[in-house]
């Protein structure tokens, strides 16, 4: 929102006091006194007026490697949720940029910036998501093949992007896929009636699950990570 207009909505000031305020520069915008009042600020902007500070938010970002029988979800009445895996004063302003089955392990985000979230889970962005998967019955060359035709969804009516398939050993494979389609990797295995009895994410665009990390450890992404969102993605 406007500068002026946070101010004011903050300290129930009128708008010529902000302006005064701004004459006299005691108004300051990540400590540098403000020339412009109208200009737009974000959630993560550090905001002081007359030595009163009104907002410092930090952004955070965590990569948590989710492990089976907990649910991606901020509350939950019945089960362990992700947040309880955290050791953090401030978890609770968190939030999930995508999802995990309960028993699907792997690579999950947590952050408190909705624009990164956002930007990481539009549909039409297209972000890969790379899967291990070990099903019950053998996996052959048609599967590689019909993955990437895409498969028809007859509940949606839709046919899924094309997904890569690389098999790995007679039951095991790895699985990109472009979209977050409802269990869509059991459903595509489904096409073909073989379970899916193991699921792990490995990894969301150009961020990795790091193989350092224990199921239900984390650590805060790298600033590289964080800005890949950003980048060219094949």
């Amino acid at each position: 929102m406007r500068l002026d207009r946070f101010i004011e909505s903050k300290l129930a000031y009128s708008a010529q006091k902000v302006r005064l305020l701004g004459v006299r520069r005691e108004i300051l915008l990540n400590n540098v006194p403000v020339d412009n009042i109208r200009q737009r600020i974000s959630e993560f902007c550090r905001v002081e007026v007359e030595g009163r500070l009104l907002q410092a938010r930090e952004p955070l970002y965590l990569m948590l490697h989710k492990p089976k029988g907990c649910v991606s979800a901020t509350h939950d009445a019945k089960n362990k949720t992700v947040l309880d895996l955290l050791a953090l004063p401030n978890k609770a302003e968190l939030h999930l940029a995508g999802r995990l089955d309960f028993n699907t392990t792997g690579l999950l985000l947590l952050t408190n910036d909705g624009a990164w979230s956002r930007k990481m889970t539009q549909p039409q962005r297209k972000i890969p998501k790379t899967y291990w998967v070990k099903t019950k019955d053998v996996i052959t060359q048609e599967y590689v093949e019909r993955f990437a035709q895409g498969m028809y969804f007859a509940f949606e009516d839709l046919t899924t992007l094309p997904a890569e398939l690389t098999l790995l050993s007679s039951h095991s494979a790895q699985i990109t896929i472009y979209e977050g389609r409802y269990h869509q990797i059991k459903r595509m295995f489904g096409f073909f009636q073989n379970e899916v009895l193991e699921l792990h994410r490995l990894s969301i665009g150009h961020i990795v699950l790091d193989d350092s990390l224990v199921a239900g450890n984390y650590r805060y992404l790298t600033a590289t990570e964080v800005a890949s969102i950003n980048y060219r993605l094949p």
